[in-house]
């Protein structure tokens, strides 16, 4: 009996979860064979139905459950977007739309009615004030601004109404949460305040919102826009901030760290990205507070800190013993990268037969000469030749006469690819005078005295 019971139960909870459904999109202009439903999720288009062309246009049926969200209509390609749309509980709807990618009929839907009039009310607007503005660069200006002013004042009331006679419906449940916070007025610092209250009003307990591309965009604005300046320590503030928000949501917190975290992930965008992964990795991973993450993972994720580490702004620079030109298997006979007279040591790891490294070697060399005959030098040049056809690299070194410490070969004390984590060429490590890391990104050449007269007046206070 108890066994019969469980098959019950279980048949309800299917029965419950999958339903028929019915949707038949007609598409004006389109002879495509087939066409998909599907959703977005971060910067991916995940599949969920097809349909080939019949005499009805599209029509997508079956039994299945289709959680709420926000779906597309796609072509063939799977990259063309043909209309975006709402399911809110099992759909039974028809869709008609012209050649302009314009909805002219629903069935089924009184949701998707009221969307598509508020879009083509906000598109109408957005058109009229597209002509004011460019009216506003002619003679006729002063008239152009008064009714643009009326536009966006007609327009703010429209969308209030709008929101508070919808407020039940999914799609005006997210044009609220996602219009962003308003920034009063009065506040001085506004930048500070809309940092700080950025993610007010978002339902993050509302896990349709990972199948959106607003949740993407916002995410993707709030690291890669407002924060993509930011130093490692702000970075990390603020996704502290909002993992806060989520902290015991497994499903939230790994969109969200699955979402920043390989972005990071030995960046050359930005100085300090690569500190950012690092404290995400042991904060959250590294600590158990990621319940999807296996020990494995755990260890690779332990792994990778400890050897990027080592190479991360602030820390002390391995010492490398190298082998000049001469080639000397004598270890008392080859050069120190710290133990040079100046305040900064350049390393830098180069290709002879790299094309980029060639031009910035040119550019680095022109540099260094011109401040040697001025007296003005504050650095040596310890350049590490990434080649391990020796001949070529030493000869490319003579041809071009290159005046600082030339280094390279198998003669080494220890392997500076895993200290320094050199993964390409060129790639440039600045020491300061304790030889300490200040900068692990290969900078442009005119953009390195800049950089050390930034340091050096930050040192100072």
């Amino acid at each position: 009996m108890k066994q019969v019971l469980i098959f019950l139960s279980l048949l309800v909870s299917i029965s419950c979860q999958a339903q028929s459904y019915k949707m038949t999109f007609t598409v004006e202009g389109t002879h495509d064979s087939v066409m998909y439903i599907g959703q977005h999720f971060r910067d991916q288009f995940i599949i969920k139905d097809t349909a080939r062309l019949g005499k009805d246009g599209y029509t997508f049926s079956g039994n299945r459950h289709w959680p709420k969200g926000i779906y597309a209509l796609v072509d063939q390609t799977r990259k063309r977007s043909i209309c975006n749309f709402v399911i809110e509980s099992s759909p039974n709807l028809a869709i008609s739309i012209d050649g302009k990618k314009k909805v002219q009929v629903v069935k089924g839907s009184k949701e998707l009615k009221s969307m598509y009039a508020y879009i083509d009310r906000i598109s109408a607007a957005k058109a009229q004030a597209k002509q004011f503005n460019e009216q506003m660069k002619g003679a006729d200006s002063a008239s152009a601004r008064l009714k643009l002013a009326a536009l966006n004042k007609e327009m703010d009331q429209y969308e209030a109404n709008a929101l508070k006679k919808n407020h039940d419906q999914y799609f005006f449940q997210l044009v609220d949460m996602f219009n962003g916070p308003d920034v009063p007025d009065e506040v001085e610092n506004k930048t500070y305040y809309y940092c700080q209250h950025y993610w007010d009003g978002i339902n993050l307990s509302d896990h349709s919102l990972i199948y959106t591309p607003d949740l993407f965009n916002k995410m993707n604005y709030y690291f890669f826009g407002l924060l993509y300046s930011a130093d490692k320590d702000t970075i990390c503030k603020y996704a502290d901030k909002l993992l806060a928000k989520i902290d015991g949501d497994s499903t939230m917190m790994n969109y969200v760290l699955e979402f920043i975290m390989p972005r990071y992930y030995r960046s050359t965008k930005n100085i300090g990205w690569d500190a950012t992964w690092c404290y995400l990795a042991r904060t959250y991973y590294i600590a158990g507070k990621c319940a999807w993450a296996t020990e494995g993972d755990k260890y690779n994720k332990l792994k990778t800190c400890e050897f990027l580490e080592k190479s991360l702004i602030g820390a002390r620079g391995a010492e490398l013993w190298m082998a000049d030109t001469n080639q000397s298997t004598n270890p008392r006979e080859w050069i120190s990268s710290h133990r040079q007279p100046y305040p900064y040591v350049i390393l830098w790891f180069w290709d002879p037969d790299c094309t980029h490294c060639q031009e910035q070697t040119a550019t680095l060399q022109h540099l260094y000469d011109s401040l040697t005959v001025a007296g003005t030098r504050n650095f040596e040049v310890y350049a590490v030749g990434y080649e391990s056809d020796v001949a070529k690299w030493k000869r490319y070194v003579r041809d071009h006469h290159l005046p600082w410490i030339n280094v390279g070969g198998p003669n080494v004390n220890v392997d500076y690819q895993e200290v320094y984590n050199v993964h390409g060429a060129p790639t440039m490590i600045i020491l300061n005078r304790k030889r300490e890391i200040i900068m692990n990104k290969t900078l442009p050449t005119e953009a390195i005295l800049p950089f050390l007269k930034k340091y050096e007046e930050q040192q100072k206070h």
